[in-house]
């Protein structure tokens, strides 16, 4: 396993004509698409609460097309790192929710042009990249009637002839698969660590459990889902295998993996 600089290298080094990502731990992903450099939540800021340390700094993040951030909450949007992984890719558009925009371009120094704002139902594209924004229901599917912003999206990226899911922190909520129905998806990651009482009442709001995250791929059927969200923080946690089980025993014909920390995994 690469850290660092080393690890840049080894992302660069994936052929161009592949799908593939690296897996740094929570939600965050380095995702490589047709030669593309996707960083999606990327979470780099270091913390006694977390167990899975930072694998490179935020000023080395430089090889960033797209810096893509699902909603505003610190294992996501990170705010404390996100300027140094700006200055380090300079040309990298930084892809929000629009909800989490201005106090995110205020607190980071970042300017409003170097950001562009989403919401549910909006695409945008980007060097030839097409990512579309889906709500995510975090615990509850949250809208503002009056600015018409959801606060928790997803994302769809589409370039090169792949698409690839990110929901960020989701639940599911009815109309959600529809909205996907368009897409033929080839990798989906997918969050299992659950929710529960204790966990809300402290402020941690909750994701799809292991089994309502395989019912999930289970519709939009993806070509690979990668269980992720549960390994960072001590009471926020899940055993992937017990996904990989259920995905094998009631969707016998979909493919799963629990990937390596800081590796390449191709498609």
């Amino acid at each position: 396993m690469k850290t660092g600089a080393e690890l840049i290298g080894e992302i660069d080094a994936v052929s161009r004509d592949s799908l593939a990502f690296f897996w740094l731990g929570q939600h965050s992903f380095v995702l490589k698409i047709a030669g593309k450099t996707i960083w999606i939540d990327p979470y780099l800021t270091e913390s006694p609460k977390r167990l899975i340390p930072p694998f490179l700094l935020p000023e080395q993040l430089t090889n960033a097309d797209i810096i893509l951030g699902t909603h505003d909450h610190s294992d996501h949007i990170d705010r404390p790192s996100l300027p140094a992984m700006a200055a380090a890719s300079p040309g990298a558009p930084i892809v929000i929710p629009e909800a989490a925009s201005g106090k995110v371009s205020a607190a980071c120094g970042i300017p409003m042009e170097r950001i562009v704002p989403m919401n549910d139902g909006r695409s945008a594209e980007i060097g030839g990249v097409r990512i579309s924004a889906v709500a995510s229901a975090h615990e509850f599917l949250q809208f503002d009637s009056q600015s018409g912003l959801y606060p928790f999206l997803g994302y769809v990226i589409e370039y090169g002839g792949f698409c690839v899911y990110h929901p960020g922190d989701c639940c599911a909520y009815d109309g959600w698969a529809a909205k996907l129905g368009g897409f033929r998806i080839n990798l989906a990651f997918l969050p299992i660590n659950g929710r529960d009482a204790a966990r809300y009442s402290s402020g941690c709001m909750g994701n799809m459990t292991f089994q309502e995250a395989a019912d999930f791929a289970g519709i939009i059927s993806p070509d690979l889902t990668i269980p992720t969200h549960y390994d960072m923080f001590a009471n926020n946690r899940e055993n992937p295998k017990s996904f990989i089980d259920y995905m094998a025993a009631k969707y016998p014909r979909m493919k799963t993996c629990i990937p390596k920390y800081a590796r390449a995994c191709v498609i």
